[in-house]
C-alpha cells in the first residue's frame, strides 16, 4: 500500500473512531438513545442503558482514533500495521457479536449495522500487508547514497 493510501485509511479510521467515540464518551445517554443518528437506533435495542459501558466503549474508540492519527503522521508503514492489528482485534469480535444479535432490527438497520461494522475490517486489512521491498536502481541508490 502506498503512503498516500495508508495515510488515507488511517485518517478514515480515525474519523470513524472519533465520531463514535467522542459521542459515546461525552454524551453516553444521547449515544445510547440516538446512535447512529438520523432516526435510527442501534444501541438502545440491545439492552438496558449502562453509562459506564457506553463511556468505556467511547474511550476505546477515541484511543483507536488517536493511534490511527499518530500512525498516519509517521513516515514508515510499521505503525500503521500495528494500528491495523488493533482495529482488527477489536472489530472482528465486535462484528461477530452484532451478527449474532440482529433480532429487533428492521432490514435497513440490520444491513446498515453489518456494513458499517465491516467497514473498519475492510479498511484495515490492507494495512497489515508488509510493504514491498524497493527494487532496482532506486533501492540501491537509497542504500548507497
Amino acid at each position: 500500500m502506498n503512503t498516500f493510501l495508508r495515510r488515507a485509511v488511517l485518517v478514515i479510521t480515525a474519523a470513524l473512531g472519533l465520531y463514535v467515540g467522542l459521542w459515546a464518551a461525552a454524551a453516553p445517554r444521547s449515544f445510547y438513545d440516538s446512535f447512529p443518528g438520523l432516526g435510527h437506533l442501534w444501541v438502545a435495542v440491545d439492552g438496558p442503558y449502562n453509562e459506564h459501558l457506553v463511556r468505556d466503549v467511547g474511550s476505546l474508540y477515541v484511543a483507536l482514533a488517536a493511534a490511527s492519527l499518530v500512525a498516519a503522521a509517521c513516515r514508515r508503514a510499521e505503525p500503521g500495521r500495528v494500528v491495523g492489528v488493533a482495529w482488527l482485534v477489536f472489530s472482528v469480535p465486535h462484528l461477530g457479536y452484532h451478527l449474532a444479535h440482529l433480532d429487533g432490527f428492521d432490514v435497513v438497520d440490520a444491513v446498515g449495522q453489518v456494513v458499517s461494522l465491516s467497514l473498519t475490517i475492510v479498511l484495515v486489512v490492507p494495512l497489515l500487508v508488509p510493504p514491498r521491498p524497493r527494487s532496482g536502481r532506486l533501492a540501491n541508490e537509497r542504500k548507497n547514497p
